[in-house]
């Protein structure tokens, strides 16, 4: 199976998730960008509960670009400590697993 990983990312909003999936894809570091509006967190920061509403944005990419993208995605993202975690895939379409390679191959 060709090594693939989702790179999970929340936004503040959509403005903000389309500035980085747009650069993330256009400099090769990602194969696809997926903005996922309308999620709800909760969630602790500097000793306080906090809500917001925020954006998913579902990245495409390999292990091998994720230290870049990473990197990419803290110089672009508007918040101090961006969520940006890396998921595996453990089975998929070898065509479609092959095009996310073959997209952010540098």
């Amino acid at each position: 199976m060709t090594a693939a990983i989702f790179v999970y990312v929340t936004a503040p909003d959509l403005a903000a998730a389309e500035h980085i999936g747009t650069a993330i894809v256009e400099e090769g570091l990602a194969a696809c960008a997926n903005l996922l509006p309308g999620m709800r967190s909760i969630y602790r920061w500097k000793g306080a509960v906090e809500r917001a509403e925020e954006i998913v944005l579902l990245l495409k990419t390999t292990p091998s670009r994720f230290d870049a993208l990473e990197a990419r995605v803290r110089d672009l993202h508007p918040y101090e400590t961006p969520c940006v975690v890396a998921l595996p895939i453990s089975h998929g379409s070898a065509p479609y697993l092959d095009w996310i390679v073959d997209e952010t191959s540098p």
